[in-house]
C-alpha cells in the first residue's frame, strides 16, 4: 500500500509510520514541525519529510490511504486535496481498527494508568515468548517501536485514549476500537478543553461500554466508585471482572506482593501501580498466560518511559513522571511518600487543563503527602494557550497551604540544586520545566 501521513511527527503517528514501513508498505509524510526523538527515528528509516510544511502536491490519486493526525487543521491543504480526490482518509484509531478487525482486540482504557498497564501486559507476553500486536503510548525497554502489527498474533493490545481522533473526526479514540477484552482503570475528569464538565467526560465512558463486543470481557477497578456505579448501571452484554489491590508490604523501600508463589518483589511501587498490575494480570489470564508465568515476568518490569522512571539512583533518588492530571499527581506523590518517607514533589502545570483557572481547584490537597511540595508554571505557556492570566497567589490558593510556587525556570533551577532532607525527588510533567538542565542540577545529589 501507498500511505501518506498528514502530521507524521507525533509520538503515535511516527511510530505507526515506522511500523507500516517495516511491514514493507510505501510510506510518506508531512508536518510543520518535527521534534526529537521523532525526527531522528524518522530519518533513520528514510521517512523524514524533505522539508517542513504542507504541500498539496504531495497528494495524488495513487495513494491507498491518508492517515490524519490530530495536530493538523481542517483547512490543511493536503487534507483538502485528499478530500477533493475522494481518497480513503483515516484517523489514527480508525486505521488501527481496520487492521485489527479480524484480531482479538484488547483495549486498556481509563483516565490514568493506561500506558503502564499496557506496558505490563506487553512485558509479560514478551517474557512468556508470546508474539503480540500492540500500540502503546510510550517507548518501552526491549521494544523497538511503539506499534507492532506484523507479529502474526491473534491479539492486538492497544491503549484506549479518550482524546479526540482527528480534526475531522471528533469522537474519542477509544470509541473506535470495539474491544473484545477491555480494562477501565478509573475515571477522573481530564481534557477540560474538550469535555468542559465532568458529566460530559463521564458520558464518553458510558458510550465506550456500549462499544465492547457482545460477550466480551470488561475488567474494571472496583475501588473507583464512579466507575463501579457506571459499570453496574450499564446494560452492556459483557462479562464483568472487578479487580482491586493485591496484598502487599514494603520492606527497606522495596514493595512485595503476596501471591500463591510466595512474596514477590517488584521494581515498581505505589497503590496505583499495584492496581495497574492487577489489571494487567487479569488481561494476561484472558490472553492465555498462566498466573505463575505472570508473576515470573512481572518481577523484572521496571516501568514505562517517564512513568515513575528513575533518573538518578544515589543517596537521594530522583524520578521523572508523566503525571499531570490531579488523580495522577496525587497517586504519584502518595506512592513516593509511602515508599521513601520525605519526598520533594515538583509539578509543572503544562497542559491546557492544568493551566485553566476553572480546573485548578481539582488539585486541592494532591501534594499534601510531600515533605516539599513545589509547583512550577510558565506565564508564557498560559499566554500561548490563550488562557486567563495566572498568578502565584491563585495557584497557591488552588493547591492549598504549604505549596511553594515558581514562575521562572531560573528560580526553580536554583531551588532544585539543594535536595535538603528529602530521600527522593519526583519531577512530574508532560513538558520540560522551561528547558532547565536537570542533569547538571542533579550532579550535586550524588
Amino acid at each position: 500500500m501507498r500511505i501518506h501521513f498528514i502530521a507524521i511527527g507525533g509520538s503515535a503517528m511516527h511510530n505507526l509510520a515506522i511500523a507500516l514501513h517495516n511491514g514493507k508498505h510505501q510510506v510518506t509524510g508531512s508536518d510543520d514541525q518535527i521534534f526529537e526523538p521523532s525526527r531522528s527515528r524518522l530519518f533513520a528509516k528514510g521517512l523524514l519529510p524533505s522539508s517542513d510544511g504542507w504541500e498539496s502536491s504531495r497528494i495524488d490519486d495513487q495513494l491507498d490511504a491518508i492517515i490524519l493526525g490530530m495536530h493538523a487543521r481542517k483547512d490543511n491543504p493536503e487534507l483538502l486535496r485528499a478530500q477533493e480526490l475522494g481518497l480513503n482518509i483515516f484517523s489514527y484509531p480508525e486505521f488501527l481498527y481496520e487492521i485489527s478487525k479480524e484480531m482479538t482486540r484488547v483495549v486498556i482504557a481509563g483516565s490514568h494508568g493506561k500506558t503502564t498497564t499496557t506496558a505490563m501486559v506487553l512485558h509479560v507476553m514478551q517474557h512468556a515468548g508470546v508474539p503480540t500486536n500492540y500500540m502503546v503510548g510510550a517507548q518501552l525497554e526491549g521494544f523497538d517501536c511503539m506499534v507492532e502489527m506484523e507479529s502474526g498474533s491473534e491479539f492486538m493490545v492497544m491503549e484506549g485514549d479518550e482524546y479526540l481522533s482527528s480534526p475531522i473526526d471528533l469522537r474519542p479514540k477509544f470509541h473506535l476500537y470495539r474491544p473484545n477484552i477491555t480494562v477501565i482503570t478509573g475515571i477522573a475528569w481530564d481534557h477540560i478543553n474538550v469535555f468542559p464538565t465532568f458529566e460530559s467526560y463521564l458520558e464518553q465512558f458510558k458510550i465506550y461500554l456500549d462499544t465492547i463486543e457482545p460477550g466480551g470481557a470488561l475488567i474494571y477497578n472496583e475501588r473507583d466508585q464512579v466507575l463501579k456505579e457506571l459499570v453496574e448501571q450499564s446494560d452492556a452484554k459483557v462479562k464483568r471482572f472487578p479487580y482491586s489491590l493485591p496484598e502487599y508490604s514494603i520492606e527497606n523501600s522495596i514493595t512485595y506482593i503476596d501471591t500463591a508463589e510466595g512474596m514477590v518483589p517488584l521494581q515498581v511501587f505505589g497503590a496505583h501501580n499495584l492496581s495497574n498490575l492487577e489489571a494487567a494480570r487479569w488481561v494476561c489470564l484472558e490472553m492465555g498466560v498462566q498466573e505463575h508465568e505472570f508473576y515470573d515476568a512481572i518481577v523484572s518490569f521496571a516501568g514505562a518511559q517517564n512513568r515513575m522512571q528513575p533518573i538518578l539512583e544515589g543517596q537521594v533518588k530522583v524520578f521523572r513522571d508523566f503525571a499531570h492530571a490531579p488523580s495522577k499527581v496525587g497517586a504519584a506523590v502518595k506512592a513516593l511518600a509511602d515508599q521513601f518517607g520525605k519526598v520533594r514533589a515538583v509539578l509543572e502545570l503544562h497542559t491546557f487543563s492544568s493551566l485553566n483557572p476553572e480546573f485548578l481547584p481539582q488539585y486541592k490537597g494532591v501534594m499534601d503527602p510531600a515533605h516539599d511540595a513545589w509547583v512550577y508554571y510558565s506565564p508564557d505557556a498560559v499566554a500561548h494557550k490563550k488562557l486567563p492570566e495566572l498568578s502565584k497567589k491563585s495557584v497557591l490558593e488552588a493547591f492549598g497551604p504549604g505549596v511553594r510556587v515558581f514562575d521562572t525556570p531560573e528560580e526553580l533551577s536554583v531551588a532544585l540544586s539543594d535536595p535538603a532532607e528529602n530521600s527522593a525527588v519526583v519531577l512530574m510533567s508532560s513538558g520540560n520545566f522551561g528547558g532547565i538542565d536537570l542533569e547538571d542540577i542533579f550532579t550535586s545529589y550524588k
